[in-house]
Order: C-alpha cells, then sequence, then structure tokens
C-alpha cells in the first residue's frame, strides 16, 4: 500500500513539474507573440515623410498647406495679406473683443455654418487660448478646407503681443 502511495505521489510531482513548465512556455510564447505584434504595430503606424505623404481629405497636391499652428506674427501677416480671420469662441467674449475683420462662429455652431467659410482663402482659426480653434481647424480640414490653421496661444497670445482688437 505504501508502495502504491509512493508511485502515485511520484507520478503526481512529475505531472506538476510538466503542466508548470508548460505553463511557462506558453506565458513566454504568448509575451513573445505580443512583443511581434507591437514592433509590426509600431512599424506600420510610422509616419512617413512629408514628401512622400498623400494630401490630407481635402487638401490639393502641389498646394502648399498651411501648419497646424502660426505664431501670433504669421498670422498677424496673413490677416494683412487677406486670410479669412474665423473666431470660434461665444459672442459673451467676442463682445469683450476680437481682431478687427474677423467673424463670429461659435464652435458649437461652425459644422452647422460651414458655408460662410470661404474655401478659396487661407483661414486662420482663432480662440481665447488656442484650444477650440485647434478643434475648429481640424473639423475645417475634415471638411475639406484646403487652407487652415489655428492661432498658437489664441487671442490672449495676440492681445499680449500688442496686436489690434476692437
Amino acid at each position: 500500500m505504501n508502495r502504491i502511495r509512493e508511485i502515485r505521489k511520484g507520478f503526481l510531482l512529475r505531472s506538476r513539474r510538466r503542466v508548470a513548465s508548460k505553463w511557462g512556455q506558453g506565458i513566454a510564447l504568448f509575451v513573445l507573440a505580443i512583443a511581434m505584434m507591437a514592433l509590426a504595430g509600431c512599424q506600420a503606424a510610422a509616419v512617413p515623410p512629408a514628401a512622400a505623404r498623400p494630401a490630407a481629405a481635402g487638401q490639393t497636391a502641389g498646394r502648399a498647406t498651411l501648419p497646424a499652428e502660426v505664431s501670433v506674427a504669421t498670422a498677424a501677416q496673413k490677416r494683412e495679406a487677406g486670410a479669412f480671420i474665423l473666431d470660434v469662441r461665444t459672442a459673451e467674449e467676442w463682445n469683450e473683443y476680437h481682431i478687427p475683420g474677423s467673424t463670429l462662429i461659435p464652435l458649437d455652431q461652425l459644422s452647422r455654418r460651414l458655408a460662410e467659410v470661404p474655401r478659396e482663402r487661407e483661414v486662420v482659426v482663432v480662440c481665447r487660448s488656442g484650444n477650440r480653434s485647434a478643434t475648429a481647424r481640424d473639423l475645417l480640414l475634415k471638411a475639406g478646407y484646403p487652407q487652415v490653421t489655428s492661432l498658437a496661444g489664441g487671442l490672449r497670445a495676440w492681445r499680449n503681443a500688442g496686436q489690434p482688437v476692437e
């Protein structure tokens, strides 16, 4: 009887070792597979250089695209050159002060009022600090506007730089 117990106990110990060994191998294979997928995903998601990238939706190839954000000085130059200045703040904020000649279309109304934004001119989108204008810029780009940028730092930066406001 003791011999049977010893044999059974030895068999169970060897079986547990085999199971533990197989679990270790399975975990190692799983970790390896995850690492390979992560590396493959990183390579697939790599962004090609700007020259090799196709034009974004709504942007025409061969036409220079604007940077995502422009400085106050660049925005002022674009304003003087005839760019459309789109203010996406609220009416209350607009009444406090705004860039002379700018057009107010609050961000929450922009998708319904796209027809009021000219497609043939450069568009500089502004807000108080730059967050809403970045959202509006992306909305316009997705809607097919080819020349859209956002004012870095918003109207706070514009006013602090001594640019004109009404």
